[in-house]
Parts: C-alpha cells; sequence; structure tokens
C-alpha cells in the first residue's frame, strides 16, 4: 500500500502545484511540445473557476507515476502498463458502485490480474467528489465471537458493524464479502451495495503435499484493490479512485492468514502438522507459516490467478529501482513494506538501503481523512 502523504494542497498553492506537473508531464512526455501554451490554459482556468481538468493524457500519466511514487509498494516495474479507467464524470454512489464491480471484473480478467485504477470525480470549489468508506473493494467481514475470539476477518469488524447499522444483515460466516458503501460527499450517510458473485474471484487454498490442509476451509480474494486513498495530480484531488495490482504471496500467506490479529491460523495448521508447540523457539511458528505460504502459491497457480512470491518480486523491484536510476530519478522507498515478511534475509532487498521517501512527492496516492 502506499505511503500516506499530508492532505492536498490549499488553493493558494494550486496554480504552483499544477505548474509543476504540467512541466513534469512535458518533461517525460516529450511528442507532448512545449508546455508554454498548456500552462497559460491551466493556469486562467484555475483563476476564473478555482480549478482545472486534465487531459485524458495527463490523467493516465498522472496516475501512473503515482504508482511509481507509491514507497511502499514493491511490484513498481509494471508502473506504465497500469491501466486508467477516466470516470470521472460519475459521482453518484450507485453509478460509482456499478463502475467499481465493472472495475473488479476487469482486473481480475479471468485470473490473468490487470494492475488499473478507476478515477471517479475530483474535488473541485463547493462540491466534494464522492468517496468509498471500504478500505479495498473486496475484504472479508469480521464478528466477534460471543465467547471471544473472532468469526472472519478482526480487520473487517468495523466495516461489518458499520454495514449492519444500515441495515446490512451479515452472514455470520469466515468469508463473507462486505457491501460495498459510498458517500456521495463527506458526511454523507453511506449507501450500501452488495458485491456481486460474479465480481469476486476466490481461490481455495489447498496445499500440494497436505491433504488435511482443504480441510480448514480457508480461500482468498483474487485482487487487492485499495479503495480508501485520494490520487493527487497536480493539486487536484480525485476522493474515489480504487486501484490493484496483483498479490504477492506472503500478503496472504505471511499476514492476511497468518497474524494474530487477523486469522491467526498458525496454530491450527501446527498442530496439524504434529509440531512440538511448547515454546516458540521450536520455531513452530516458522514451519507452520512457511506450510501456508506454499499452500497460497500453489493454490493460486494451481488455479490460474496470476501471483508473486517474494524471491522473484524483489528482484524485479531491483530492475525497477536500476531502471528508474537510469532515468535519472529516485526511487523512494519504506524499507519495512518492500522487505517480504516471509525469508527477507534471502531477499536481495534486504541488503540495502533505498532513497528516503518525501511524503510531499506528487502525483501519489495519499490517505484519505474522513
Amino acid at each position: 500500500m502506499p505511503v500516506p502523504a499530508p492532505h492536498t494542497p490549499q488553493p493558494a498553492q494550486l496554480p504552483a502545484q499544477a505548474e509543476l506537473f504540467v512541466r513534469q508531464f512535458h518533461d517525460e512526455q516529450p511528442a507532448a511540445g512545449d508546455p508554454a501554451a498548456r500552462l497559460r490554459q491551466v493556469l486562467g482556468e484555475i483563476e476564473r473557476t478555482g480549478t482545472y481538468r486534465h487531459t485524458p493524457a495527463e490523467l493516465a500519466f498522472g496516475a501512473r507515476v503515482a504508482w511509481r511514487n507509491a514507497a511502499r509498494c514493491i511490484g513498481r516495474l509494471y508502473w506504465r502498463s497500469l491501466v486508467v479507467r477516466d470516470l470521472r464524470h460519475v459521482e453518484e454512489p450507485a453509478q460509482v458502485a456499478r463502475e467499481c464491480f465493472a472495475h473488479l471484473r476487469a482486473a481480475t480478467n479471468r485470473g490473468r490480474i490487470r494492475p488499473a485504477v478507476t478515477v471517479f470525480a475530483p474535488d473541485r470549489p463547493g462540491r466534494p467528489g464522492p468517496q468509498i468508506v471500504n478500505a479495498q473493494l473486496v475484504r472479508y467481514a469480521g464478528y466477534p465471537a460471543p465467547g471471544g475470539g473472532w468469526t472472519g476477518d478482526p480487520a473487517g469488524a468495523e466495516l461489518a458493524g458499520q454495514a449492519r447499522g444500515l441495515g446490512w444483515p451479515g452472514g455470520g460466516g469466515r468469508f463473507d464479502v462486505l457491501p460495498l458503501m459510498v458517500q456521495r460527499q463527506p458526511g454523507d450517510a453511506p449507501r450500501l451495495f452488495e458485491v456481486p458473485a460474479d465480481a469476486v474471484l476466490e481461490v481455495e487454498l489447498r496445499h500440494p503435499q497436505f491433504g488435511w490442509f482443504a480441510e480448514l476451509g480457508l480461500r482468498w480474494y483474487a485482487v487487492p484493490a485499495i479503495s480508501d486513498m485520494a490520487l493527487e495530480i497536480g493539486g487536484v484531488r480525485y476522493p474515489a479512485a480504487p486501484f490493484n495490482g496483483w498479490y504477492m504471496g506472503t500478503e496472504i500467506g505471511a499476514r492476511n492468514l497468518a497474524d494474530a490479529g487477523r486469522y491467526n491460523m498458525l496454530g491450527e495448521v501446527a498442530r496439524r502438522m504434529g509440531l512440538d508447540m511448547s515454546s516458540a523457539g521450536t520455531l513452530w511458528q516458522d514451519r507452520a507459516v512457511l506450510e501456508v505460504n506454499i499452500a497460497v502459491l500453489h493454490s493460486f497457480r494451481a488455479a490460474g490467478v496470476t501471483m508473486s512470491d517474494h524471491h522473484g518480486e524483489s528482484q524485479r523491484f531491483l530492475a525497477h529501482v536500476a531502471r528508474e536510476a537510469r532515468a535519472g530519478r529516485p526511487t523512494p522507498a519504506d524499507w519495512s513494506w518492500i522487505v517480504p515478511p516471509l525469508s527477507a534475509a534471502l531477499t536481495p532487498v534486504y541488503h540495502r538501503y533505498y532513497d528516503p521517501v518525501d511524503p510531499g512527492q506528487r502525483p501519489a496516492f495519499v490517505a484519505r481523512g474522513r
């Protein structure tokens, strides 16, 4: 996930931010020609209306560079291939939801996951853009269990509670897909929309050696689409701009299914493996998490769903760093996010430092205040 950045520039800063972006666009897109005419157009539009509208080419470039600048993302080698869906005319919740589901179908691509972003209406003077309440377009609900503990994903508990307060019944299961919640503007009551089954590809998890693994009933969804961050380009803020790449296996196997505050599956896996769990020093957790990751990678590959492993993705990230260096650009990176949570020292990204993160760098995907 991209690193949070400060809030959008104040209107007084907009001309300067716009000029920086227009010049960057023309510098990196030589075919666009001299930026002088476009600058006059943009600055005049800001003076008349208080904002300006990006051209389709500027929007696509800005969204791709925002991914390039995402300091917490290891998969940036492919930033130029990001599919940009320009839906800036869409702002009503029902339309936003419908296009989010279209985004999921297009990004899923029958398992050949395509990195994509859908950009909805921007904030304008006196008319904020729509926003999506969900952290991801697809996420599982969490329910507190009567005797303590959880059913489902504790990370989805707050949103599940909010949705139930708005009339969503909830299924009480371990992998209930949360409804999409969309606000026309901040402060409005969210509207709920059930995510259609055909928009969510899920992979049932199996292990190549342990037949009992299937009895755990684990699954995960194919497309990690972040939806609670804003896209900022040249001083213009798009508060609803869901975007996705594809999963690296450790995100599911070493975090979502393994973390004590998530599905917390390592104890059950270790028990089934017959491991000595008398102390952490037996390394039972290490052995269990490895097998969970093997199951995740095996299952996604068997299902024909795009997924990278942490060794290959680490190599590709360093190829991205080298390519950016040849272009004369730094590669900001948050070490704690770039280094995988499994076998970290075995990956080449572990043994080096990275360019410092500039929280003011734009274009960028940024934390959205609510």
